[in-house]
């Protein structure tokens, strides 16, 4: 089976637009270093060429989302105190996004802009059939990988679910995903390409320069993991705020490893849960480091929650994130958001389940465990759980 071909896979992606600019002179040797990566793995003729379809899918994206920002003015437009929710994965902030972005005067990146970003919705009259196409795309990955709705119930919205930030990036090759949306089998790499956050910020900012373009103006509401980033983060957003909420770090490599697991069964197949489980430990190790360590987490900018007042109260804690941001926090706001939870249990699709026994069998002794983060429990009054 030939290899993919990244030269060709380029020249392709230029024949197939007219275009000819990637928005940055890195993104071809960068590509090239992707398509190794992925030519080492290990697929059938199917799967190459899945993997085929989605890089040209990404890459002819690429090229229109820089030729939008030539056609229209959407640099002028100011991306205005924007709110940021952010914390360890299965600490509550992917609720914490939803219930925000059902305010009124709000405006969240939805999956049927972030997985085909050109023309800028404002420019398009009547229904945008980029809502049609993500929603049949999202019933083909909620087939394939059915577990993973007992984790993540939100991806029964479908084309209009809730991206991570992390997401605007799929096309620039940095953070490899399945090849961005979950159609290829292959592990997600998140180290061995040349990263660069500054660049990562400037397209996440591009995207919602063109995503309120000629739109009615609204405040955004965003989620992403951006502990590692901070600097550029600020930088790329002065005027923003960020919640941070604080949870269990070992409950967060528990519940970690199961959502992996459930979703990369449905692509790759069974996993080794208790690799995966050293693999998630490590990780969290590694960000309660920097958030015990970077002294941007004392930035006046950072609202830091609990996880368990959050969950206790999530409506009062999100009151409290506004107040602290300077953002009214309005009737209308409250009432969407009381609803959302009333319509929206967290086991609509099966109970997700998880325990630390997981970690246990990885090898680990959790009484040790809550001692290496007793200094993080204590800065942040965070409580040991048990489950």
């Amino acid at each position: 089976m030939p290899d993919l071909d990244a030269a060709a896979l380029l020249a392709a992606a230029q024949t197939a637009t007219g275009l000819s600019d990637w928005g940055d002179d890195t993104l071809p040797a960068r590509f090239a270093l992707a398509v190794d990566h992925i030519n080492a793995i290990p697929m059938d003729y199917a799967g190459r060429e899945a993997a085929r379809a989605n890089i040209h899918w990404l890459l002819t994206d690429r090229l229109r989302f820089f030729e939008d920002r030539k056609r229209f003015p959407l640099a002028d437009e100011v991306i205005d105190r924007p709110l940021f929710a952010t914390g360890e994965p299965r600490s509550g902030t992917t609720l914490m996004h939803a219930l925000m972005s059902v305010d009124p005067d709000a405006r969240a990146l939805r999956f049927w802009e972030v997985m085909n970003p050109s023309p800028p919705p404002g420019t398009v009259s009547g229904t945008d059939p980029r809502l049609a196409k993500a929603d049949a795309d999202w019933r083909e990955i909620n087939t394939k990988m059915a577990k993973w709705l007992h984790c993540h119930p939100y991806n029964d919205m479908l084309g209009n679910g809730l991206p991570e930030d992390e997401r605007t990036w799929a096309f620039d090759f940095r953070v490899m995903t399945p090849t961005a949306w979950w159609r290829v089998p292959m592990q997600h790499l998140s180290a061995g390409l040349p990263t660069d956050a500054a660049a990562q910020y400037r397209i996440h900012k591009a995207m919602l320069q063109a995503f309120q373009y000629r739109r009615p103006r609204k405040h955004w509401v965003l989620k992403g993991f951006h502990g590692f980033r901070l600097k550029e983060f600020f930088d790329a957003y002065p005027d923003a705020s960020l919640v941070w909420l604080h949870r269990d770090p070992v409950q967060v490599a528990a519940s970690s490893t199961m959502m992996m697991a459930d979703i990369m069964e449905g692509i790759v197949g069974r996993i080794d849960v208790v690799a995966e489980a050293r693999n998630h430990l490590a990780r969290v190790r590694a960000s309660i480091a920097n958030t015990m360590s970077n002294p941007l987490l004392q930035d006046p900018r950072i609202h830091h929650v609990r996880y368990v007042d959050f969950v206790a109260d999530p409506i009062g804690t999100i009151r409290g994130y506004y107040e602290f941001a300077g953002r009214p926090f309005t009737p209308q706001a409250e009432a969407a958001m009381r609803d959302y939870l009333a319509n929206n249990k967290g086991d609509r699709h099966g109970k997700f389940t998880y325990s630390s026994q997981l970690l246990v069998d990885a090898g680990e002794d959790l009484a040790a465990l809550h001692e290496e983060f007793r200094p993080f429990y204590e800065r942040y009054d965070v409580p040991v759980e048990n489950r």
